[in-house]
């Protein structure tokens, strides 16, 4: 990694840049910041496809988000909620074709 402040080449656990002596956590969360969580479009995507693996990349991502600063909290707050529907939507359907198939019984 380059150093924001003077582009000298430092190794990507340095604290400080040794030639200008500039910390270098301060520009590591800038990075974090800008960064869009993966997870958090995974559970979006999911929550879709396969509704409960959805709600738990989610909900993983959302901590990520608030520990780490990244971007995607409401990526993965619409992936919860989108995940808690679709599952809602399919205990209503199961229970109507139990009761449809125990009526035609």
């Amino acid at each position: 990694m380059y150093c924001k402040n003077c582009g000298n080449l430092i190794d990507d656990n340095a604290v400080i840049c040794p030639k200008c002596g500039v910390p270098i956590q301060s520009q590591n969360k800038v990075a974090q910041q800008n960064k869009t969580n993966t997870l958090a479009i995974w559970g979006l995507v999911l929550s879709f496809l396969v509704p409960l693996a959805g709600l738990i990349c989610s909900i993983i991502a959302r901590k990520q988000c608030r520990e780490t600063g990244e971007q995607g909290m409401g990526l993965a707050t619409a992936g919860m909620v989108i995940s808690i529907i679709a599952m809602a939507l399919a205990a209503v359907y199961l229970i109507i074709y139990v009761v449809i198939i125990a009526a035609m019984l």
